[in-house]
Formats: C-alpha cells, sequence, structure tokens
C-alpha cells in the first residue's frame, strides 16, 4: 500500500534536509571548483564565450536563455566555466593599453591605470554593484511562494554581462573619436561623448534588467530600470548646457590616479 503522504528527505544522519541549506553549502564548492578551473584554458570553452560576448551587444536576450538551460541541467544559475571572465580580462588589458596611449602615459602609469581599470572599475564596482542587487532582489522581489534565491555568483555574472558592451563603448570605440572630436571645447564634441556614455551605461542598466528579470521567481524587477535611468537621463541632459563633458573628466581622473598631468 502507497503511503497517503510523503516524508520530507532526509540526511544521512537521519534527519530531514534543507534544499536552501545544502544550496548554500555546496555554493562555496561550486566557486571554489570555477576558481580552480581558471588556469586549466584546456577545459574552458572559448567558442562559447566569444558567443555570449557578441550577443550580449546585439542580442543579449539569447545569452539569459542558456542561463535557464545551465540551471535545468546543472542545477546553478551562474557560470560554471570561466572562459568568459579570462576574455574579459584580456579585453580590459587591451583596451587600458589603448587608453594608456591616448593619454601619453608612462609603462608605469599604463601599469596603474591597468590595475586600477581591472581591480576598482570592473571588479570593486562589481563587488558592490552584485552585492547591492542580490541583496535587493532575494529581500524585496522575491515572489511569495519561491523557494529559490538569487545566487551572489549569478548577480555577479550579471555585472560582467553587463560591463563588457560598457567597456566596449567607452574604452574600445570611444578612443578613436577622443583627439580628433571629443577632446575638445565644442558643443558637438559634450554631445557626442556624453551620448556615448548614455548608451554604455543605458546598455549596463538594461543588461541587467534583463538579468534579473529572466529570473522565474522575481517579480517586479523593473524597479532597477526606471529610475536608475531617470538619474542618468537627468545627468545628461543638465551636462550640454553647463559644459560638463564626462570624457574629459574621465581623462582627468585617470591622469590624477596614475600621478601624471599633461
Amino acid at each position: 500500500m502507497l503511503p497517503s503522504r510523503l516524508s520530507p528527505p532526509t540526511s544521512p544522519t537521519g534527519t530531514p534536509s534543507n534544499p536552501m541549506l545544502e544550496a548554500r553549502h555546496t555554493a562555496g564548492a561550486k566557486r571554489y571548483k570555477y576558481l580552480r578551473r581558471i588556469l586549466k584554458f584546456r577545459q574552458m570553452d572559448f567558442e562559447f564565450a566569444l558567443w555570449q560576448m557578441l550577443y550580449l551587444c546585439v542580442a543579449p536576450q539569447r545569452v539569459y536563455r542558456n542561463f535557464h538551460y545551465r540551471k535545468q541541467t546543472k542545477d546553478q544559475w551562474a557560470r560554471d566555466d570561466p572562459a568568459f571572465l579570462v576574455l574579459l580580462s584580456f579585453w580590459l588589458c587591451a583596451s587600458s593599453l589603448g587608453f594608456a596611449i591616448v593619454l601619453q602615459l608612462s609603462v608605469m602609469g599604463m601599469i596603474k591605470l591597468l590595475l586600477w581599470v581591472i581591480f576598482v572599475d570592473c571588479i570593486g564596482v562589481g563587488l558592490m554593484v552584485a552585492t547591492l542587487l542580490w541583496f535587493i532582489a532575494n529581500k524585496y522581489l522575491q515572489t511569495q511562494k519561491s523557494d529559490q534565491e538569487v545566487e551572489w555568483g549569478y548577480a555577479f555574472d550579471v555585472h560582467l554581462n553587463a560591463f563588457f558592451p560598457l567597456l566596449i563603448i567607452l574604452h574600445v570605440i570611444q578612443l578613436f573619436f577622443i583627439h580628433p572630436l571629443i577632446d575638445k571645447e565644442w558643443f558637438m564634441s559634450r554631445l557626442f561623448g556624453n551620448t556615448l556614455w548614455l548608451i554604455a551605461l543605458g546598455y549596463y542598466l538594461y543588461i541587467t534588467f534583463l538579468g534579473y528579470s529572466s529570473l522565474p521567481f522575481l517579480r517586479h524587477t523593473v524597479v532597477l530600470l526606471y529610475p536608475a535611468m531617470l538619474i542618468i537621463l537627468t545627468f545628461y541632459i543638465v551636462s550640454l548646457p553647463v559644459g560638463w563633458n564626462f570624457t574629459q573628466g574621465l581623462m582627468w581622473f585617470y591622469r590624477y590616479r596614475v600621478g601624471h598631468y599633461v
């Protein structure tokens, strides 16, 4: 005869298991396995990571469909392959070298700029943004009947996804226009340069929003998009008549950080 009700699963010790607690216990093991694979290049799928980078710039929704597939097959939302992080590091190094050339920095200045971009602009800011949104999502955006939670690793992956198009726009495409156009005291210089910033930051917010809205156990994720976008639009509109060139400000800041003045 079948039992009238199913008893909760038990652990090897005979006590009822807690799936959420077990998930938290295995999260550290998953991140350790992820970090351990960083130097094992033969085990990385660089072709797929390049595909993700391309589609983050043209159709980011397709990238997050793969995150759903990973959850179904490997029971985790976050990446388990560090190939994307390795390629992003390459782009950070290459773009920082280009920026150092445009700023006419010394070799030591270039190294300082590279360290700042990697450990502050990308990782440092990413840790703060990912932790803040991870907390907000789990605390305020959960559906009432949800027994899942946002993985911190997934929150950081969302930041890396959103950071890549921003990096390409501001540290690669923009470089070709700094000397001939953007680094001038013309209105058109501010308009063009600040519009690039508007596009880059808007893309960052949109891809971040897609990352959280794609999780089926979150609701009202639009609050992550509209308030921040309104603030960015306000700064953009105000900057044009008051003569605030965002790129010139960034160049001054980078020179200040590396101790190089022109």
